[in-house]
């Protein structure tokens, strides 16, 4: 696989900085139209080739190594007047450059190849560092996001320098690569001006929650998103820190990240995800989907010992890939896709590696060799391998970035192979982001920069592997089969293990209803309706007064993405039916025990509240009780379907093929509507049944149906391509315009 695409690039692209496997030909920038952030990383510096060269020493190809390092020190030319990414330019090139000079070096040490070579690599580091350098020149000491490699940042002709924000990863991922450029040329100008950049960051986390933001203000240092997360925008902020301590032996970055890390595990981790919460206030979820860029971080939990949350994030991210062939660029909490793209990115493979390595469970060779199987089956083109443009449609993009050489066929390659047969002990080095190759022997072969001693955070309690590494002696002993107690929790997590045949698996709930529904007409739903506040802002009509006394409620969240681990303090409304009573409703209201009203429920459409239990279970003990029918309402206030995807309730892991009733599921403000309704009536008579056989669209016997108060359109259990649902409220009795119509 290695040998295609990089025999594509040597024979379709180079000396271009990509290969564009579809059309069989190099991406130029400038050439090609204008893909705006992404060609930043372009900078007409045969970027494929530099970020491959340690890669062919992994594979132990040296012959093809030696060509490369002589392509690139007769062809590369780094003084292009083009406006280039800070990051992406130290990643890829500077980061290439100096894992390239290090095997080199290597070999050249043991005397068996590269007797010609005179540290030139390292060279061309230098001065790649020394154009980098002019974006550090701020007042706060952020770097700017862009540089113009010939012209610098601030000079007329630089095309740049009016920039005022840059994302916390672009600041905080330089130190390996500065700091190895500074000890290996013996210049402490680089080290010293990535930890300035590291110091900034730390002072400016959010002392309340120690988290950082996403994007932040390079001038004055103020969050200009205060979005907090472990993927897009900081992941490799976190992953630098944990690794500096790791290249230079400096406690000040351990001691940061194991403060960042308390708190990632407090607010951001709730296994298996890992959501995105405002760093100000850390108990709320800002977005209810996640980028596969997070997939990085069950491989910088494995470094940290911290094996159980690693294991369950990467069974959840494997069921995705099983789900749609590869991780979406972004999906829900309910694993249905945000953004379809999937442009070969490496971080779970990366991940699958370490935990084949800290575990020995060869359950991660078989994820490899999913990974590997998808990647011939579903990206593999002749000239090369193409970026997915829709997981959904398996549509190519015209697209092979140079990570995918850098990195995916590095971390497969060391997961299928043993020690011995690398050229090299992999122990001796740490990788970078971009899984280029950095000695750890750095921290005591050569002096650290001047004035590194900045003031450590305060002592906080100590675990097993706050200072030592992890063992997994200590972790698991005598227990091979630790990592798989752990995943079998979540072995239906997504629906597609062992779910029954015919089931569309869009979350980790699943309720089966028929495809073909008959009418039914005039069916009475017996209701259930609370509001809740929570931590949610309250609407105004729901608000008590001060001297009212508030008798709280408990709300325990298992659906996606809590899982059972979120328990919020809710307040009660003063309309609607009142909980602490039960002649309203299933009872309990969330149909996760004993139906105590299972009489007044026979005959009739039960409306139960999501949450606390499975959908499966609930539809269980109602079907059991005599109702004829469920309609769930979400219990997330604020959702509704225009802004939310609509996705089918999928199984507990256990049968549910003796389920017969028809199940609906409802977003909050849809099911407003229809509780608002019960408030008006008592009793509502309603339909379920298909989208196109709804009222008012069809002829003859079903048409004559008009008496019905309400109807339900049904969700149908077929394709992704579902139709939408919605509710439609008809009655002869006076209803309110803002009731009638959704």
């Amino acid at each position: 696989m290695f040998d295609h695409a990089y025999g594509s690039y040597m024979k379709y692209a180079y000396p271009a900085d990509e290969l564009m496997p579809l059309s069989c030909r190099g991406r130029v920038r400038g050439l090609e139209p204008n893909r705006g952030d992404i060609d930043d990383s372009l900078g007409k510096f045969s970027l494929t080739l530099i970020d491959t060269l340690d890669t062919l020493v992994v594979l132990n190809k040296l012959d093809e190594f030696e060509d490369a390092v002589r392509r690139t020190l007769r062809d590369v030319r780094l003084d292009n007047d083009v406006v280039v990414s800070v990051f992406e330019t130290n990643i890829r090139v500077l980061g290439g450059l100096l894992g390239a000079h290090t095997m080199a070096d290597m070999l050249r040490q043991r005397g068996e190849r590269m007797q010609w070579y005179r540290d030139e690599l390292l060279h061309m580091a230098k001065e790649l560092g020394n154009r980098l350098l002019p974006a550090f020149n701020t007042t706060s000491g952020l770097p700017y996001p862009r540089v113009n490699l010939r012209y610098g940042v601030l000079n007329p002709m630089s095309r740049t320098g009016t920039e005022s924000d840059t994302c916390t990863a672009c600041a905080g991922t330089m130190i390996l690569e500065f700091a190895a450029l500074s000890r290996l040329s013996g210049e402490a100008v680089f080290e010293e001006n990535a930890r300035k950049a590291l110091d900034v960051l730390w002072e400016k986390r959010q002392r309340g929650s120690d988290l950082v933001g996403t994007v932040i203000n390079i001038h004055n240092g103020d969050w200009v998103r205060r979005d907090s997360g472990v993927g897009a925008g900081i992941d490799s902020y976190y992953e630098y820190l944990m690794k500096a301590y790791v290249l230079l032996g400096d406690n000040v970055y351990l001691e940061r990240f194991n403060t960042h890390y308390r708190a990632i595990m407090k607010y951001i981790s709730q296994p298996p995800l890992l959501l995105n919460v405002h760093m100000h206030n850390p108990t709320v979820s800002v977005r209810s989907w996640m980028d596969s860029l997070l997939a990085f971080f069950p491989g910088l939990q494995v470094l940290r010992g911290d094996l159980k949350p690693a294991i369950e994030t990467h069974e959840m991210l494997y069921q995705v890939t099983k789900q749609h062939k590869f991780l979406p660029e972004a999906f829900t909490t309910e694993f249905r896709v945000h953004w379809g793209q999937h442009p070969l990115r490496p971080e779970f493979a990366e991940s699958t590696y370490y935990l084949y390595k800290a575990t020995g469970d060869p359950y991660y060779l078989r994820v490899g060799q999913s990974i590997v199987e998808k990647l011939n089956a579903h990206a593999r083109v002749p000239c090369g391998f193409a970026a997915v443009q829709d997981v959904r449609t398996g549509a190519h993009e015209d697209r092979m970035d140079s990570f995918f050489l850098a990195e995916m066929f590095k971390y497969l390659y060391l997961l299928f192979s043993e020690k011995n047969q690398l050229h090299f002990d992999i122990d001796d080095y740490i990788f970078t982001t971009e899984a280029h190759l950095l000695p750890v022997s750095l921290s005591t072969s050569q002096p650290p920069c001047r004035g590194n001693n900045t003031e450590a955070p305060t002592a906080l309690e100590e675990d097993l592997f706050t200072y030592s590494c992890p063992s997994t002696q200590t972790l698991f002993p005598n227990n091979p089969s630790f990592a798989k107690t752990i995943r079998d929790s979540y072995k239906y997590l997504t629906g597609v293990d062992g779910c029954p045949s015919g089931a569309l698996h869009q979350s980790g709930l699943y309720g089966r209803v028929p495809k073909e529904m008959p009418l039914l007409s005039k069916w009475h739903m017996t209701a259930w309706h609370k509001r809740f506040s929570g931590l949610m802002k309250p609407r105004l009509n729901s608000l008590t007064t001060e001297e009212e006394e508030v008798e709280p409620l408990l709300v325990q969240l298992i659906s996606p993405p809590f899982l059972g681990r979120t328990v919020l303090t809710a307040g009660p409304a003063k309309f609607g039916m009142d909980l602490t009573k039960q002649e309203h409703g299933t009872s309990p209201y969330t149909a996760c025990g004993p139906i105590e009203n299972a009489e007044e429920l026979s005959g009739h459409i039960a409306l139960a509240l999501r949450g606390d239990c499975m959908f499966a279970a609930k539809a269980h003990r109602l079907q059991e009780a005599g109702a004829i029918g469920v309609i769930f309402i979400d219990h997330r206030e604020g959702s509704n379907s225009a802004e939310t995807p609509l996705f089918q309730m999928v199984g507990d892991g256990g049968s549910t093929a003796d389920i017969t009733i028809p199940l609906v599921f409802l977003f909050s403000q849809e099911g407003a509507l229809l509780t608002s309704a019960l408030e008006d009536h008592s009793n509502v008579d309603v339909l379920m049944l298909p989208k196109e056989r709804r009222l008012g669209k069809t002829t003859g016997k079903r048409g004559g149906l008009c008496r019905a108060h309400g109807l339900v359109t049904l969700l149908p259990t077929g394709d992704q391509g579902s139709t939408n649902a919605s509710i439609i409220l008809f009655s002869h009795l006076p209803v309110s315009p803002s009731v009638s119509s959704s």
